[in-house]
């Protein structure tokens, strides 16, 4: 039988400001939007889609009820990159076991962006 959840293909950032934000995810993530329209700015990041999507109402106080976490080599070097772009710090790097090391920071709409080293994750095969 065939497997129906394929993984992970999108991720969307709620922003009060789409424009500002396309600024800052471009230099956060060092790739510029493929997609860009007022409703919606799509980055193809790796293979996988992040997405910006304008807020109706401006919220400072998000939920932390969902992470994603975008793969790195060098987790304290992102992690600070992140930082001195205007994220601030929400968990500093840290080892959850086996070598893998997590880190979150907030962008600057108050939104949680994840960053992993897991020398363990491979991507399935042909998706190199």
């Amino acid at each position: 039988m065939a497997q129906k959840i394929l993984g992970l293909r999108t991720t969307i950032y709620k922003v009060a400001d789409v424009d500002q934000a396309k600024e800052w995810y471009a230099k956060a993530f060092e790739v510029q939007p493929y997609f860009d329209e007022p409703f919606y700015v799509g980055f193809e990041v790796g293979g996988y889609e992040l997405g910006l999507q304008p807020e109706e109402t401006s919220v400072n106080d998000k939920p932390e009820s969902v992470l994603t976490y975008w793969g790195v080599e060098d987790i304290n070097a992102e992690f600070n990159r992140f930082i001195a772009l205007g994220a601030t710090e929400h968990e500093a790097p840290t080892e959850v076991g086996g070598g893998i090391l997590v880190a979150t920071v907030k962008d600057p709409w108050g939104n949680i962006v994840g960053l992993i080293y897991n020398p363990h994750f491979k991507l399935p095969s042909g998706q190199e």
